[in-house]
């Protein structure tokens, strides 16, 4: 049996504030392979961001382990990359220097002063913003500041891709554009993803998998539901495909049985 590229192995967080200890996630078991695009679902404060930030390293996990190609995640590492819902970037610096400084600190011993300007410049390309380089963050759109983030984190050439929610405040068009432009990054590096999302067209668009969360506190893996859709997607095809229908149908099943749960409480 293969082993699992990532594991959350019977993982508890716990946050303790003021004398009080509230758990936030609770046995949380999950097995992801190599090259798998993940989506992370479920009400707000059921603690997929938490997940995230223990795969990242951000924090310690309360009780089991996170072990990445079977070595244990304890801090953060260039071998996983995070793209947040704000971009992050340096106001300061171009969208180059932005881009470059990363790779200079995870690729400074290993590449030469040309290769990384090259590795730079090939990641703005993969994100088709080469073209605004030398523009700050102030100078370009949301949308735009998001693909320069994503340049970043794949310039570091992670094992796992982490994005939380990092479409969620953009418009409808540019966020479409960004799911077309990750879908099409992911074909081509063939690169393990996480990613937290609230839209549930999103989490069915892109995934191979979605974990449906239960609402907190003390939330678990409520259900996980396989997306068996050939790639590449085209969206409006999808529309009217019955496994598509089917996989939306049960995510909107799950999130609003959870959420009637909670008005009847």
């Amino acid at each position: 049996m293969q082993r699992p590229y990532l594991k959350v192995d019977h993982v508890s967080k716990s946050f303790s504030r003021g004398g009080k200890t509230t758990e936030v996630l609770s046995d949380i078991q999950l097995s992801i392979a190599r090259g798998e695009f993940v989506a992370i679902i479920g009400h707000s404060g059921c603690g997929k961001s938490t997940l995230l930030n223990l795969v990242a390293g951000l924090t310690p996990v309360t009780t089991g382990g996170i072990l990445l190609e079977e070595r244990e995640v304890a801090s953060p590492g260039p071998d996983r990359a995070i793209v947040f819902q704000n971009h992050s970037l340096l106001p300061w610096l171009t969208v180059y220097a932005n881009v470059r400084l990363a790779v200079d600190k995870v690729h400074g011993k290993k590449k030469s002063r040309r290769e990384r300007h090259r590795w730079t410049m090939h990641n703005l390309e993969l994100v088709q913003m080469a073209h605004a380089k030398d523009k700050r963050p102030a100078e370009i759109s949301g949308g735009m500041k998001q693909r320069v983030g994503l340049a970043r984190a794949l310039a570091m050439e992670p094992k796992v891709l982490l994005l939380d929610e990092p479409f969620g405040a953009l418009d409808a068009l540019t966020r479409a554009h960004l799911q077309d432009s990750v879908m099409r990054i992911h074909a081509s590096l063939g690169n393990t993803v996480i990613m937290i999302t609230h839209d549930v067209d999103e989490a069915v668009l892109l995934s191979d998998r979605i974990v449906m969360m239960t609402n907190g506190p003390a939330a678990r893996i409520g259900e996980v539901l396989d997306v068996s859709l050939p790639r590449p997607r085209e969206r409006l095809e999808l529309a009217a495909d019955p496994v598509y229908v089917h996989a939306r149908e049960e995510v909107l099943r799950f999130l609003y049985e959870r959420h009637h749960f909670v008005e009847a409480a």
